[in-house]
């Protein structure tokens, strides 16, 4: 069957590495949110960025996407991709993963997926929750070696929108990023 992992930000987008299978879907039992601490990839030490982590909640459900790698050498090369990647979540967790809201029966059964814990003696970059300002700022502030943070959000956004994903968190914090940019633009162009 092969090694599936599932991707709810940025690998939804960008795997790095080879698969044989993608599939849109979801997870039951947890909610996407903004508050893992990133220091390598979207900011740095001095100034972290704004990623996503999986926050423990009943009856909801998060959509991302599914990938099957096959073969021995495939699966040690991403598992070597996702280690790195993903140095700054602490916790791994196998879950079910499906792709038809009205089925009880799993697509997928014991799906490989990274979360940063709220955990912080465990996971040192969690930020935790903030007021949706407060986030959009750091976001419009924070750059790191992967890019600008606002791009990881707008990237996100688009990404689901286009699997018909609607994720009243990442619009409302999309939008408060917009809004913040907007407003410096028009300063910009005061002075």
């Amino acid at each position: 069957m092969g090694l599936w992992v599932f991707g709810y930000g940025s690998l939804i987008w960008k795997a790095g590495f080879d698969y044989e299978q993608r599939l849109v879907g979801f997870i039951k039992g947890y909610r996407r949110v903004f508050y893992q601490g990133s220091t390598d990839h979207r900011g740095t030490p001095e100034y972290p960025g704004r990623t996503v982590t999986l926050e423990p909640h009943d009856g909801e459900v998060c959509w991302g996407v599914a990938y099957r790698i096959s073969g021995e050498e495939n699966e040690q090369i991403a598992m070597s991709h996702l280690e790195v990647r993903e140095k700054q979540y602490d916790l791994k967790a196998y879950v079910d993963f499906y792709t038809d809201m009205e089925s009880s029966i799993p697509a997928v059964t014991r799906i490989l997926v990274y979360i940063g814990s709220a955990d912080k003696k465990l996971n040192k970059n969690y930020l935790g929750p903030a007021p949706l300002e407060e986030m959009a700022n750091q976001i419009v502030k924070a750059q790191g070696p992967s890019g600008p943070n606002r791009d990881y959000l707008f990237q996100l956004e688009q990404s689901l929108h286009e699997f018909g994903c609607h994720d009243d968190h990442i619009k409302n914090l999309a939008n408060a990023v917009r809004k913040i940019l907007s407003e410096m633009e028009q300063q910009k162009q005061q002075s």
